[in-house]
């Protein structure tokens, strides 16, 4: 990627994000519920009108729509993204602390998905047609076919009210606590990806130069893992960047069932809640992340293909 369109990217980047505060920001506006009302309810009293629209007041929640919308967008610039009206925390400070617990459940959710993807994947489309085919494909349709929240409550069923291994409520600090959620994750990952190694891999064996490479006597395997593998990685890494995007951002059902301490699930408490400002910094944050992501997936591209490379 030259230098002229790295900026490019990142002047789209802004752009977007530009655009993503603006309706963001005008749909908590115009939404119903009143974040004052909640928050004194929430805290045990019973709030009267006076009392409703002073703090109101002091808040600034009765100023005009584009005073209050440039008055948060200059705060965000300092990184003061407004403070939580349920948990009198900053913004910024909670979606740090739930960061780390999300990040963790991103790695080993990604890394279970690729052990069970990448094999099943490659044999797939070594055995063509075959039975071993046949089997996986219908794994993989299964996999597909089920949703996230009944795979979720089948392995909380099974290993944490059958078997007790594995605690009910994730704690988010421990291994044991991560195991389910990743797996839940994994699964539904796992089938799609293992479809798109298959494509990806059965594309280059009926290329030309692996049937050069056979044709002088170059064994199959090192064919397929030296030269089919590599070539087959640039669709598996562009899924694997958004999928990285998207369980950074919090898969909310997966840590709602699990009690999981992470961003989808703060999120979730912060839309039952009114929590305007959490939800205004949290999809923020989620675009933000996906454009991070997408922008270091392209490069990528550039380490991986040589042909990009020379292109450039």
């Amino acid at each position: 990627m030259s230098k002229k369109q790295f900026i490019s990217r990142l002047l789209q980047i802004v752009i977007v994000l530009i655009g993503i505060s603006f309706f963001t920001f005008l749909l908590t506006y115009v939404s119903p519920g009143d974040p004052v009302r909640h928050m004194l309810t929430a805290s045990g009293t019973m709030p009267t009108e006076e009392a409703i629209q002073t703090i109101r007041s002091e808040m600034g929640l009765n100023d005009p729509f584009f005073t209050q919308y440039f008055r948060w967008v200059s705060n965000c610039l300092k990184g003061d993204f407004g403070t939580s009206y349920m948990l009198r925390k900053p913004v910024a400070t909670l979606l740090a602390e739930r960061l780390w617990p999300t990040l963790k459940l991103t790695i080993f959710s990604v890394i279970l998905m690729l052990i069970m993807a990448v094999p099943l994947g490659m044999l797939s489309a070594v055995y063509k047609d075959s039975w071993i085919d046949y089997l996986v494909r219908g794994i993989t349709f299964l996999g597909v076919s089920l949703p996230n929240f009944w795979v979720g409550l089948l392995l909380m069923l099974v290993f944490c009210v059958k078997l007790r291994i594995f605690p009910v409520i994730s704690s988010g600090g421990d291994f044991k606590s991560m195991v389910l959620p990743s797996l839940t994750l994994a699964i539904a990952m796992s089938s799609k990806y293992t479809r798109q190694v298959r494509t990806a891999v059965l594309e280059e064996l009926s290329s030309d130069y692996v049937t050069g490479a056979l044709a002088r006597g170059v064994k199959f395997w090192r064919v397929l893992w030296f030269n089919v593998f590599p070539n087959s990685l640039l669709p598996l890494i562009t899924m694997l960047g958004l999928s990285i995007g998207s369980l950074l951002g919090g898969t909310a059902v997966v840590e709602v069932i699990f009690s999981y301490p992470g961003l989808g699930n703060l999120a979730v408490s912060a839309i039952t809640s009114c929590d305007y400002y959490l939800i205004q910094g949290y999809v923020l944050w989620i675009a933000l992340i996906y454009m991070v992501v997408n922008l270091f997936v392209d490069l990528s591209y550039y380490l991986v293909d040589p042909r990009m490379r020379l292109k450039g």
